[in-house]
Order: C-alpha cells, then sequence, then structure tokens
C-alpha cells in the first residue's frame, strides 16, 4: 500500500525561546522554536503584545541522535535565514564504540561573545571561536563575507580528569577574563533509593579556554554536591559566581568565597551530607523548574506546578551572597522556557499551555514591610534593606552594623534591596499541544442551510494540557458562517456596501421602529452611524441600490445610477462620500444626493477602478489610466473629484505593452520610501523601550489571590469559552490611542500598482507618477521580486540563469487576472503584494532592503510567502474547450474583483479570496498570517463586509445558486490560529475523550493529583496500606484520582449527575467512543497489577425543572475485574476485544495504532517511541510471516512528533475529483494528532500517482535550498534506538516537501515536470485531488 504524508495544523508547543539580535545591531527579537519551525517576533510598542514576523519555516528540528551544528543567521537580501557554517561531529572515532548514545547535545554561548561550547557524547566538548571583527561589523551587510565562526576543535574532557562523565549540565561564567565553562557531573550515578549508600555524588569543574594556544587548564574544582543536582545558572556580574539547582536544595558557588546552600523542603536533610541552611517558609521543589535573571541579583523562578517565585541573591558590601530571598508573586502556566524581553517583560514558553507575555513591575515599598505582617513564606526574623538613598537616613535597617561602620552608609550601594513583584498579561500565544486523545463531534451550532450537504460536517475536539493547564481544544479547519439571512437575487454578478447617510424621511421611520426592537435609541445611532447604509449590486446592464437600515428595502429615487452595471462602489473622504464608477462615468455622493458627475472619452469604457482615499484610479478597456483625487473647494467647502490622466513613463521594454489590471495602495508602514537612509536604521516601527496604551488590557496578579490564575494560565479573559475570543488588540480598530511617535513618525503615502501584458510590474508613486520599482516576469512567481536594477544580484532569483532563460518566454507566461495590495497586521504595517494569476495564486510580502543602488526607488523587496492554497478548479475537456470560447456577456463576469480586503468583520481584518474555494486571510495584531478555507456553501462569486444594527460587523455573499447569504462569523472561535479553535478549561488533566452520538454529549476521563501518604502492603493481595507520617516540610508524592465526566457542548458545561469516579490507584489505560472504558491498579513493582473493565450506558430521564442538561444519566452495564492489566479495547461488529497483558516476540514500544483502509486492502499504522510511523500488512502467505504469527513491515516514516492518537474518516467528495481514479467511496483517511500540537493525515494512493510524486518528491530534495544543512530525505528516514538487520520500506511521502512545489517560480515547475517526464498541470492536479480528498472539519 502507498500512500502521502501531510501534515494540516503545525505544532503549537514551544520548546526553546531567545530574545537576541536578529533582523540587525539595533533591534532586539523574540526567537521561539516549536519542533521544526522557528517565529520571530518583535515587541509591539503601544499595545505590548507579540507582534509576529515569521521568518521561517523550515525543518529545523534534529534528532537527538545527530551530532551536527549548523551557524544561520539572517539574509537581508532574502528575508530568510543563510547557512554560514556546518559542523559535523560523527565520526566513529568521537562515539568510544557505542552504536547507540543517550545524551542529548547541548550549546552554549559565551556571555562576552567569544565563543561557543556544544557538548557532545556527553564527554566531549566542541569549542567554536567567533571571528572578533565579524561580531562589530554591522550584521546588515550580506554577500560573501568571512564566516563568524573560526574552525571549530573538540576537548576531550577525559583528559582532563578520568571522572567527567556523565556531564548534567555547564554554563560560561561572567566576569573571567578568558572564556571559562563550568561543568556539572555525576562520575559515580546514584538515584534516590540509594542515597543512603551513595549520597553526594556530583561534582564541579571550571575549564579555562586559551583559544588561541588551545590550552585549557582547569582553575576550579569541587567534589561531594547533592546527587539530584540538575541544572548550573551563571549569576552575572558584579556578583559573578554560579546557582546549582537541585531538586530540594539550591547552592551559590564562588570561586574565592565558600559555598552557600539552603534546603528548599525536609527531604534534603536526609539525602545529602553538604552544609545547608534551612529556608524557613519554604516547602518546594525545582525539579522540572525554569529559571531566568530579571537583574544581577534576582531571579525569576516558575516550579513545576506553574508558581512564580522571584529569587533575590542577599549580598553584603563584599559583593558575597548572605542567603537567599524566596518571595512568591503569582502562579502562571506550566513552563517550559522562559526569558527576559526588554525590561520589565517576561516571556513563558510551553508545551503544557498557552505561551504567555508577562509583564511584571515592582511594587511600592509600603506594600512590603514585612515588620507588620510578616509572610508566611519568608522568616519572621529576616529584615529588609532599604533603597540606596534610605541607607544613610535609616541606619537601624541595615543587618550589619560593623559593616556600616567600616565602610560607611554613603560608599555602600551595592547592598541588597528586597522588592515584592506584580505580574500581568499583555498577550498569549495559542497552544492546543499535548493532544493526548482526539475526537470527531458533530457541531452543535449549524445553520440549516448547512444541514443537506454530501458531506458530513464534524468538528475535532482534543484533549489539551497538563494539570491546571488542562483543556478541551475544539477545532475547526474550515470556517461555518452562522446565516442571519439569505435573499435569492439572480444575475448578480458583483456587490458593494458603503457607508453614508441614509435618507431623513427612512431615519424618521427607522427611529419609530426602533423602540420596539432595540434596546435603546443612542445605541442604535452610532450603530448605523459606524455601519454601512447602502448596499449596491451590479448586473450585466443594470444596478440594484439597496437600503440597509432595520430592514433591507430597494431604493426607487437615489442619485445613484441603476441603468448601467457598477464597475466599483466605495467610500471616500473618511467615509463622508460614496463614489460610484460605471462603465461610462464616475458619480460622487453625499448619502443618496449626487455632487458630481464625470466621464471620460467617448470611446472608452472604464473598466476597472481602484481606491485610495482621497485617490481613486481609473483603468478602461483601452489600458488608459486616469486619476481621480477628491478636493476640497475653498469657497463653498464642498468637495469635488477631479479628474487627470497621468502620462505614464514608456516602459523600458522596446514594445509598449498594453496594462492589464493595476491597484492602489496607502503606505501606513514606512516602508515605500524612496530616498537613501542610513543602513543602520530600523525600517520597522520598532522602540526598543514599549510604552503603556491607553487600550491595553492588563490582569494584576496580586499575591493575596494567587489562587485566581485564569489570566495568567489562560491570557485574556476576553478569549473564555462563554463569551467573544476576539483578541483584545483587535479592539485597537475602533478604540482611540494616545498619540505616539511611532504615528506622528510614518506619513501615510499613496502608490499605484500598474501590470502589463508583457508581464512587468511597476510601481509609481501618487500622485505625481514617478516609476519608482519595475520588476521583470512577475507572473512567473519569482521567489524574490527585486528591482530590474538589482537583476545582477545573485540571490535575486532562485537560479543564476533564470533571469536571462525567462525573457524567452514571453509566449508562456500566464496571464495576470488581478492584483491587490494591501497593509495588515499591527497598524497596517505589514505590506502584502496578492496576485491572481490565472488558476494560481500569489502572496508576497514586502521587507526591506536598504543595499539598493538606483536612486529616487523604493528601498525594498517583496518575498513569496508559501500559503499551500490550491484555488485552481479541475476542468472537463468539453467544459475546457467551452472555455476556450467565451461568450461575450461572461467578460465581465471576469473582471470582477475576487481579492477582497476587508476591515473589522468580527473584529478582524484581512482579505476574502472567492472563488471555487474561497477563503479567508487574517492577520491581527500578532502578525501571523492566518489562512482559512470557507468550503461549506460551494463557490463564492463575491464578497462584502457589512456592519448594521441587526448584522453587528457581518459580511454578504453570492453563492453560485445566485442566494445573498447575510451572515457572521461565530465569534466562541478564535481564528487567529492555524485553526479556529476554542478552548474550554477543566484545571485538570484530560486523559480521554470520547463523543456519544445518541445524547450528543463528549464523556472526558480526567485526573487530579492528590497527596499521597500511603504505601501498598507487599504481604497480602487484598488492598491494604500502610499510613506515613511526615514533618510540615516533606513533600509527598503525588497520586492521581480519575474520574468520568459527561461535558455538553451546546455550553460545554459540565452535565450535573454524571461523574463516575474511579477507585484510589486505579488508572484508566483506555476508553472507546461508545463509551467502553477500562482502567488498571498500579501498586508498584512488588504487588500483582489487576484490570477492571467498566461498560457504560448514557441514558436518558426526565430532567429536572429549569436544569435541561440534567436530561442524561450514567448507568452501568458491567463491571468486572480481570486477571491482569486491560490496556487496549476494541469493538468488531458488536463484540469486545480487550488485550490483557499480551507479549510480542519483537517488542515495539507503541503509542498509538489504526487501520489503514484502501478499497479491499487493510493495513495496520503504528506510532512508536522513536517519533516514526509504521504501516504492517497481515500476510501469512510470506515466508516471513512465519504462518501469520508476525506482521510484514511495509512503510516506515518520520514524522518527527509524538504520534498519540488516530482516527479514520471516509474521503470527502468532491466534484473536481474523480471518484474513479482514486476510488475514492472506498477510501480512508487516516487522520493523527501528536504531542506537540501537530495535526495530519495518512492517505492511501494509487501506485500510478505514488510513482510519479516520488520523482517528484527526488527532485524537490535537490531543488529546494536546504537551511541550517537539514536534508529533507535524512528527516524523514526512519529512526530506532538501535541498529535493526532490516532496510528501510518506505512507500509514504512527504507532503510537505511536495508542497514547496507550488512555491516554486513558474520556470522551475515546468522545469521539474519535463526532468520527471510529465506536466505541470498534470502534478498540480495530483496535489489538488490530495488536498480536496482531505478537506474534512
Amino acid at each position: 500500500m502507498y500512500s502521502v504524508y501531510k501534515q494540516t495544523h503545525p505544532p503549537t508547543g514551544i520548546e526553546h525561546c531567545v530574545y537576541c539580535n536578529f533582523f540587525n545591531t539595533l533591534e532586539r527579537n523574540l526567537v521561539i522554536a516549536a519542533v521544526n519551525q522557528l517565529h520571530v517576533y518583535r515587541l509591539n510598542p503601544d499595545t505590548e503584545d507579540d507582534t509576529g514576523k515569521n521568518v521561517s519555516e523550515q525543518n529545523l528540528g534534529s534528532q537527538s541522535f545527530f551530532f551536527q551544528l549548523s551557524v544561520v543567521e539572517y539574509d537581508p537580501s532574502t528575508h530568510d535565514l543563510q547557512t554560514t557554517s556546518l559542523h559535523y561531529f560523527e565520526e566513529p572515532a568521537l562515539k568510544d564504540g557505542f552504536a547507540v548514545t543517550y545524551s542529548i547535545p547541548e550549546i552554549r554561548v559565551d556571555p562576552d561573545g567569544r565563543c561557543a561550547a556544544m557538548l557532545i557524547y556527553g564527554t566531549r566538548l566542541v569549542i567554536l571561536p567567533f571571528r572578533r571583527d565579524a561580531v562589530i561589523e554591522d550584521s546588515d551587510i550580506s554577500g560573501g563575507g568571512k564566516s563568524p565562526i573560526m574552525s571549530s576543535y573538540i576537548i576531550d574532557l577525559k583528559s582532563f580528569d578520568e571522572k567527567i562523565t556523565n556531564v548534567k549540565d555547564f554554563q560560561f561564567l561572567h566576569g573571567y577574563y578568558e572564556p571559562t565553562v563550568f561543568m556539572l557531573y555525576e562520575p559515580f550515578p546514584t538515584w534516590a533509593g540509594r542515597t543512603a549508600v551513595r549520597a553526594d555524588t556530583c561534582c564541579i569543574a571550571a575549564i579555562s579556554l586559551n583559544i588561541q594556544e588551545r590550552v585549557n587548564p582547569v582553575i576550579w574544582s569541587m567534589n561531594n554536591l547533592p546527587f539530584d543536582c540538575c541544572k548550573v545558572m551563571a549569576v552575572p556580574k558584579p556578583i559573578g559566581g554560579v546557582m546549582v539547582v537541585a531538586v530540594n536544595s539550591l547552592l551559590y558557588l564562588n570561586q574565592s568565597v565558600p559555598p552557600y546552600g539552603v534546603a528548599l523542603n525536609s527531604i534534603a536533610s536526609s539525602s545529602t551530607l553538604f552544609p545547608l541552611r534551612t529556608q524557613e517558609g519554604i516547602r518546594i521543589a525545582l525539579d522540572c523548574s525554569q529559571a531566568a535573571f530579571m537583574t544581577n541579583d534576582r531571579l525569576v523562578l516558575s516550579l513545576k506546578g506553574g508558581e512564580l517565585y522571584v529569587l533575590t541573591l542577599v549580598v553584603d558590601g563584599m559583593r558575597s551572597v548572605r542567603s537567599f530571598h524566596f518571595d512568591k508573586s503569582a502562579a502562571s502556566v506550566l513552563t517550559t522556557c522562559m526569558c527576559i524581553c526588554e525590561e520589565g517583560f517576561l516571556f513563558l514558553g510551553s508545551r503544557l499551555g498557552n505561551s504567555l507575555l508577562l509583564k511584571y513591575t515592582e511594587k511600592a515599598q509600603d506594600q512590603i514591610e514585612l515588620r507588620e505582617e510578616p509572610k508566611k513564606e519568608e522568616p519572621p526574623t529576616k529584615k529588609k534593606k532599604v533603597t540606596e538613598s534610605e541607607v544613610a537616613s535609616d541606619v537601624s535597617q541595615i543587618e550589619n552594623l560593623y559593616e556600616l561602620e567600616v565602610y560607611g552608609s554613603a560608599e555602600n550601594p551595592k547592598g541588597t534591596t528586597i522588592a515584592n513583584y506584580s505580574f500581568e498579561v499583555c498577550d498569549n500565544i495559542w497552544n492546543i499541544a499535548p493532544c493526548a486523545n482526539i475526537v470527531m463531534g458533530e457541531p452543535a451550532f449549524l445553520s440549516e442551510e448547512f444541514s443537506g450537504t454530501d458531506n458530513p460536517d464534524i468538528e475535532l475536539v482534543t484533549t489539551s494540557g497538563y494539570s491546571k493547564n488542562g483543556a478541551l481544544s475544539v477545532l475547526q479547519r474550515t470556517i461555518r458562517p452562522q446565516i442571519v439571512t439569505t435573499f435569492e437575487l439572480p444575475g448578480c454578478i458583483d456587490m458593494w456596501t458603503v457607508k453614508g447617510e441614509l435618507p431623513e424621511e427612512e431615519g424618521g421611520s427607522r427611529t419609530s421602529i426602533e423602540g420596539e426592537t432595540t434596546n435603546t435609541e443612542q445605541e442604535d445611532k452610532d450603530s448605523v452611524k459606524d455601519g454601512h447604509a447602502f448596499l449596491i449590486l451590479s448586473r450585466e446592464d443594470s444596478s440594484m441600490i439597496l437600503q440597509t437600515g432595520q430592514e433591507i428595502m430597494e431604493l426607487d429615487h437615489s442619485g445613484f445610477s441603476t441603468q448601467t452595471a457598477t464597475i466599483f462602489a466605495g467610500n471616500i473622504g473618511d467615509n463622508k462620500y460614496i463614489i460610484q464608477v460605471s462603465p461610462s462615468g464616475v458619480r460622487l455622493l453625499e448619502g443618496v444626493k449626487q455632487l458630481q458627475y464625470l466621464t471620460v472619452e467617448q470611446t472608452s469604457t472604464i473598466c476597472q477602478c481602484s481606491v485610495s482615499d482621497p485617490y481613486a484610479l481609473l483603468m478602461t478597456e483601452a489600458g488608459m489610466i486616469f486619476l481621480l483625487t477628491l478636493k476640497q473647494d475653498a469657497v463653498s467647502g464642498n468637495s469635488r473629484l477631479s479628474m487627470t490622466k497621468p502620462l505614464l513613463p514608456q516602459p523600458l521594454l522596446p514594445q509598449h505593452s498594453k496594462i492589464l489590471t493595476l491597484c492602489t495602495y496607502k503606505d501606513k508602514s514606512g516602508l515605500f520610501r524612496t530616498k537613501p537612509v542610513n543602513e543602520n536604521e530600523v525600517p520597522a516601527p520598532v522602540e526598543t523601550k514599549p510604552n503603556r496604551s491607553s487600550i491595553e488590557k492588563v490582569y494584576n496578579m496580586d499575591s493575596s489571590n494567587v489562587d485566581d490564575e485564569d489570566e495568567l494560565l489562560y491570557g485574556d479573559t476576553d478569549t473564555s469559552v462563554f463569551s467573544s475570543s476576539m483578541d483584545t488588540s483587535q479592539t485597537e480598530v475602533k478604540s482611540p490611542t494616545k498619540s505616539s511617535r511611532l504615528q506622528n513618525d510614518i506619513k501615510p503615502t499613496y502608490w499605484a500598482l500598474v501590470c502589463r501584458e508583457n508581464g512587468v510590474l511597476e510601481i509609481y508613486s501618487m500622485p505625481d507618477f514617478k516609476l519608482s520599482y519595475y520588476v521583470k516576469n512577475f507572473p512567473m512567481g519569482q521567489k524574490i521580486l527585486v528591482d530590474s536594477v538589482q537583476v545582477k544580484d545573485k540571490l535575486s532569483t532562485g537560479s543564476s540563469s533564470f533571469a536571462d532563460r525567462s525573457d524567452k518566454l514571453l509566449g508562456e507566461m500566464p496571464i495576470l487576472k488581478e492584483i491587490l495590495m494591501v497593509g495588515l497586521g499591527y497598524r497596517k504595517t505589514r505590506p502584502y503584494l496578492m496576485a491572481r494569476i490565472e488558476d494560481d495564486f500569489y502572496m508576497y510580502e514586502a521587507f526591506p532592503y536598504f543595499q539598493a543602488s538606483i536612486d529616487n526607488h523604493l528601498k525594498l523587496r517583496f518575498k513569496k510567502v508559501q500559503h499551500n492554497l490550491i484555488m485552481k478548479d479541475r476542468k472537463s475537456r468539453k467544459k475546457r474547450i467551452e472555455d476556450e470560447g467565451l461568450p461575450d456577456e461572461t467578460i465581465r463576469q471576469q473582471r470582477v474583483a475576487r481579492l477582497r480586503y476587508f476591515e473589522d468583520v468580527a473584529g478582524y481584518s484581512g482579505v476574502f479570496v472567492c472563488g471555487p474555494y474561497p477563503h479567508w486571510i487574517f492577520m491581527t495584531t500578532r502578525g501571523s498570517l492566518r489562512i482559512h478555507p470557507m468550503i461549506i456553501d460551494g463557490p463564492i462569486t463575491c464578497f462584502s463586509s457589512f456592519h448594521n444594527v441587526n448584522c453587528p460587523k457581518g459580511f454578504f455573499y453570492f453563492n453560485k445558486l445566485g442566494e445573498l447569504r447575510i451572515t457572521v462569523l461565530p465569534t466562541h472561535l478564535t481564528y487567529d490560529a492555524p485553526w479556529a479553535v476554542r478552548k474550554i478549561p477543566l484545571r485538570c488533566t484530560p486523559h480521554f475523550v470520547a463523543y456519544h452520538p445518541d445524547s450528543k454529549t463528549y464523556a472526558v476521563v480526567t485526573s487530579t493529583p492528590e497527596n499521597c501518604n500511603k504505601l501498598p502492603k507487599t504481604t497480602t493481595e487484598e488492598r491494604d496500606w500502610d499510613t506515613l507520617e511526615k514533618d510540615e516540610r516533606f513533600i509527598y508524592p503525588q497520586l492521581n484520582t480519575y474520574a468520568l465526566q459527561l461535558y455538553s457542548p451546546t455550553s460545554w458545561e459540565v452535565v450535573p449527575n454524571t461523574s463516575v469516579v474511579l477507585q484510589e490507584w486505579e488508572v484508566c489505560t483506555t476508553m472507546k467512543n461508545v463509551l467502553l472504558r477500562s482502567e488498571e491498579n498500579v501498586h508498584g513493582e512488588e504487588n500483582i497489577s489487576r484490570g477492571r473493565i467498566l461498560i457504560l450506558d448514557v441514558i436518558e430521564v426526565v430532567p429536572e425543572p429549569g436544569l435541561p442538561l440534567t436530561k442524561h444519566k450514567i448507568k452501568v452495564l458491567y463491571d468486572k475485574e480481570q486477571k491482569g492489566p486491560v490496556t487496549a479495547l476494541a469493538q468488531i461488529q458488536g463484540f469486545l476485544l480487550t488485550a490483557i497483558g499480551q507479549k510480542d516476540i519483537k517488542p515495539l514500544e507503541t503509542y498509538t495504532a489504526e487501520y489503514m483502509v484502501d478499497n479491499t486492502q487493510l493495513c495496520f499504522l503504528v506510532s512508536d517511541k522513536m517519533k516514526n510511523i509504521l504501516m504492517y500488512a497481515y500476510h501469512p502467505e510470506a515466508r516471513e510471516s512465519i504462518g501469520g504469527q508476525r506482521l510484514l513491515r511495509k512503510a516506515d516514516f518520520n514524522v518527527g512528533s509524538h504520534i498519540n492518537s488516530m482516527f479514520r474518516v471516509l474521503c470527502r467528495s468532491d466534484p473536481a475529483v474523480d471518484k474513479r481514479a482514486y476510488n475514492a467511496d472506498r477510501k480512508h483517511i487516516t487522520y493523527f494528532a501528536s504531542l506537540d500540537g501537530t495535526l495530519g493525515f495518512v492517505l492511501p494512493i494509487s501506485e500510478k500517482v505514488y510513482r510519479r510524486l516520488l520523482m517528484l518528491q527526488n527532485a524537490m530534495t535537490t531543488q529546494i535550498q536546504h537551511i541550517a544543512g537539514l536534508n529533507p530525505r535524512t528527516y524523514r528516514a526512519v529512526q530506532s534506538i538501535r541498529q535493526e538487520l532490516r532496510n528501510p520500506q518506505k512507500n509514504i511521502l512527504d507532503g510537505d516537501l511536495l508542497w514547496k512545489y507550488l512555491h516554486l517560480s513558474m520556470m522551475e515547475k515546468t522545469e521539474i515536470a519535463k526532468r520527471i517526464g510529465t506536466s505541470l498541470e498534470q502534478l498540480t492536479d495530483d496535489l489538488m485531488d490530495i488536498d480536496r480528498l482531505t478537506l474534512h472539519f
């Protein structure tokens, strides 16, 4: 069986983060890593949100068994990553004879930027010296300069001491003349059960690195540290030294002073002989904790339970640490990584919850006086030092009076000030990981118009998070609008909504209606004032004007033109005036009153119009351009349109080419500039010190109410499940903000983009129409669009000879249909160029490029964005012949704009793409491009946003049946995510979820941790325990208590009285969708494990009065203990299969398994510990199967993520797909969800399609750039713990790599297709069929 793998939802769990200079030396950015993707963020100066700039989404994740190092940097000429050096450390001599190594390579960088070190194989240290002159140079300079890394060399740690093995952590120290590496290692490992014999096993060593001479002496060492030391943190200057973090203790070590350590709980005193002081009032453990230094003497700790502590190093005048001060400040998300962003901002990255950006502020001094009300966490005898300004005046608060006498109060600025901090949530990044279990279910809310579709309408529900971050995530890949009403209006080909003043008499009658239908008159007045007043519909030869008040009614008498078709309609003059463009002229209206009518030349027919207030650009059928400018009459005060015919410069090519299409653009980003600027200038709107905005929403987490931590767990409360999930930053559309330097510095500029028949794209400044940018062969879809003068740049195209060859292809150049330039994201500062070219769709993002040499031209370039959208519609041969001879009346329909910009639809702004497969393109202030299909109503011919009292922040669209839908976006979902998502907080760990179709409810198995002080007795098989009592500072282990609960998807509330709590020590191992469930008792290694199977039924009863959710109850049908632990359940034709303690000859650590169904073929798809998916088949006739006793491996593939849940769906029926060729009626798609938030599928395909796409995959492996030297073929090769005596089967294609074919230029796509003996259309159709068959949810 052949198949294709494709990822449909990117990973959301964040593994690593760093705050660094990424783009240049003047701006610092937050860089986060999620499995195989890098995301780069910038802190917005006003709203304090993370504004994303997603630079690269490449396979940047490496397996832990690969010991390779890549150095990459930002390339300003391509707006991408470029590899500067590669380092390979997999020689057999370095492995010391081991075939398998379990040490994960780690890298650290010297704080003074002199070198980096990488630990490999647990015993060797790779040193990468940095070139000092490369660090000093400006990072913006690109090209073939010297590599920033000099020759690397390897240090064998055993050469210093044979005992330096099993290195746990290492860091570079601050304040040393030469780079100094501090090593924490454990030469003779022990564990908790052996501490009575061998306890203090950890050691340290500090190695000084002389990079020039390569002489590396050990300058400091110490033995007999606690066995549970796990990580080290270098303390910044001027204190210096190192913090050694252990599970139960915390140590401070410095080469020149005695060590200082504290016991954080009573376990430390019994497990180590290292001298530790008792930290009074503290009972914590530091395993799985994360830490970051806020200042040189304060660091923030995030514990495994999400608690945030501020740890202060109390130092004396000699900069010697004398004590630690812990202050519990808040409780937040379970943290995987953290870093300080700017001063006062903290980023918490998480795999188990939403990642958060926090703002921390120091509380006023009068709030933290401990003499009056000492806190529980702090010793009552501890006195606080005061600020530097108060040292001389209040001598009584200084701890050491001898120190005051010797050094004097004025000369003691280094004393420690104890301060409390408050944390506030500024922004969050959505995370659905870990997806432990995922199921399908019916959506609770769906408009009746969509109920009779051929394909079942289903949504996904997955478990997310852990412990208090636990939640259910409801996912929808496609958007399902809520229909307000529908009108049948056949014959309409285009429409627009405009704002304006309604007629007075209509307003009076509307006011009388509004008293009955709305709450207040003022509410309706405001909504209509900001809303749309008219809907303009265009037919082939006429127009219809509809007034949109309380009711939608046609206007019989107005200044609008109804006898001709409308080419364009929109607002101008700050929405005060309306412009209506017909084929013969232009009308300017104020409300329904016509102010002006302009005609163009009699022989010309207007075919296109684009408006950027106060300019409008017209184009005629002959390709002539007219500019309209709205000007105010100084005498009368009225506004009038003035028409000019700009004289465009002659094209650079010898032949004069006709203009095909145009658009205007109002730039607010400051990127569109023609004047030379300093190369060091930061072009984007960046301020290194963020300012507080008046519309900012922050949530104070005072330590007094630290239990109420929803905001610090999930972010904004506006994203709760019972209200709108629109991001708070999106209210900026209508909210007044403080004037900042950013707004005053950037003045809007106006530009006209013109595309010609010969493929030239020109950008002119408006209104003077000076040529500012010139791109050749734009429809060919180059990766980077550059000014024609820059074509000689070696980085300007995908291949060096591209420009020369493309000049010969004017005859083969695809036809450009439409272009649109829009500003998206934060204050519209992210310019995107979109183009519709025959059946293709291009998206380009503008980025600054200051090395452009031509004067008075734009200092920018455009980078192609990979969107993975296939807009084309497969046409039959009959239809293709008909299209070649299009009748004249459909030419106007071909002119209808399919790229529709919208603002404030449910709080979102972006572009709606009409056509056979419509899509929404969103970008919020967070800056990530989100693309969501909306295929539930079929093809959409035209679209317009609509804001009205009856349809707030909604939209209009026409479907293929000529029905006008008035709709709104469901606001309970968040669309600023890869898929539309809704998270339901559970505040406990969800393990399994199942949908019960009869009652339309979800059964969820959760667990809640509780302290356990019992030990099972080993002398008897009965359930009997010994109770242990420990002191108050002892940390008890936690035991999970499992329970099953029903949830109603209408409100996601708990169904009352439907909870089933399992017995103590029982662990739920599986639950199936018919509510068959099992669990086992786990009592430890010395006790026999038993299993128990429960079969439960959901029955309907009479609900209690006023409680409709009480109509369901749970009834136990079967409850019986089994002989062994029950690990899996399955149902087949009414029978229940159970797996009880089975063993295999060739064990495989399996995470989940599911069938693969392709007509009459049946295989088993399995995921394993090594992040592979393996396909097995049952072939008893094969010799290798030993008569059917073993399954045969048929395919293998490395996903790069742990897949924990799978399910199957029948292929989606689509008219564009040939059902016979794909046998779609009898083919199942196997979907999966992983522990890092990845969703995807494996689809069986025919051998013919497989062979064709396999050749494409091999060609793409050599065609695309391998960022960081990561080869996609190696990345997808099956991984194993130890070498096996079998060849890889492969037979699964990498869909992520195949889809990059669509991202190539037209030249490259055609060349690859010819090379493998097929056509570009055939390859695109194959990918389109896979996309259409799998477009569920």
